[in-house]
């Protein structure tokens, strides 16, 4: 085992002990969600509470405690640098919306990047007790069980999940399901782009596709979905471009190139996504 290795491996186990451990915080706050405060910040869809602020610092205290050269990027307060290489990329609740909405349909997501790639990608699912885990060159599973996507499933006779944010003009959006649709296909949204990503390496949905993401929103799923066997559409992580939206899209090798037509024809290299 090389040093790497040992350092993936350390990483590895940490992330899918947090993984749990946010995981029953954030459940905690949900089952008294009546008590929580709610807030806007950008517009009166994208919502934050307590509990998303309070499991970002429970896992940005927990990593610096156990690896305190490892930098870290988080929805809620952002980015602090390190200098070992690796840097953890957290949403502490993704699907802030279903949550305080009483919806079952969030998680928590973390990755991890070593030099700008994504290494490891763990998605905790508290209400359908739901553990997702990979790393490079170990696979992904579910709950202990390997992951394998079926080149059989194809748009026309699977689900596709489609996301959507005030980032993204209606009409791009209703160009994008109008062109799905009209490729034989079907689609979902359930309010957390994380969490369709891991549907898609447990391949519930064939593919997944936002035109305006977030790293903290799809890098687990990322390492998810390639570890399954899937292919992405690559997320700059190169300096300031880790910081801002990009679109993202996810799938097994049958659906990749359609949707990728789909997203080249209705978003390409459209700016201010």
């Amino acid at each position: 085992m090389t040093m790497h290795d040992a350092d993936l491996e350390r990483r590895f186990t940490l992330a899918k002990s947090l993984a749990e451990e946010a995981g029953a915080l954030a459940l905690d706050y949900f089952n008294k969600r009546e008590t929580l405060v709610i807030e806007t910040k950008r517009d009166l869809q994208d919502v934050v509470s307590i509990a998303d602020r309070n499991v970002e610092t429970f896992l940005r205290e927990r990593v610096a405690a156990a690896i305190a050269d490892d930098g870290f990027l988080g929805e809620e307060f952002g980015h602090q640098a390190g200098s070992s290489g690796y840097t953890w990329v957290v949403d502490p609740i993704d699907g802030t919306a279903p949550f305080v909405n009483g919806m079952p349909t969030w998680c928590v997501s973390i990755a991890v990047l070593y030099q700008g790639v994504p290494v490891i990608g763990v998605i905790h699912v508290p209400c359908a007790n739901e553990l997702y885990a990979a790393a490079t060159g170990h696979g992904a599973r579910l709950n202990g069980e390997m992951l394998l996507l079926d080149p059989s499933r194809t748009i026309q006779n699977a689900m596709t999940g489609i996301g959507c944010n005030t980032y993204v003009a209606p009409e791009v959006v209703g160009s994008i399901i109008t062109a799905l649709l009209g490729s034989g296909g079907t689609f979902i949204r359930n309010g957390s782009g994380a969490l369709m990503l891991a549907y898609v390496a447990a391949g519930r949905l064939v593919g997944y596709y936002e035109p305006h993401m977030r790293a903290w929103d799809c890098l687990a799923g990322y390492c998810l979905v390639k570890e399954a066997g899937g292919e992405y559409l690559p997320f700059p992580t190169e300096g300031e471009d880790l910081f801002k939206g990009h679109p993202v899209l996810a799938s097994n090798v049958s659906a990749y190139p359609e949707l990728l037509a789909i997203h080249n024809l209705h978003v390409g290299n459209r700016t201010g996504l």
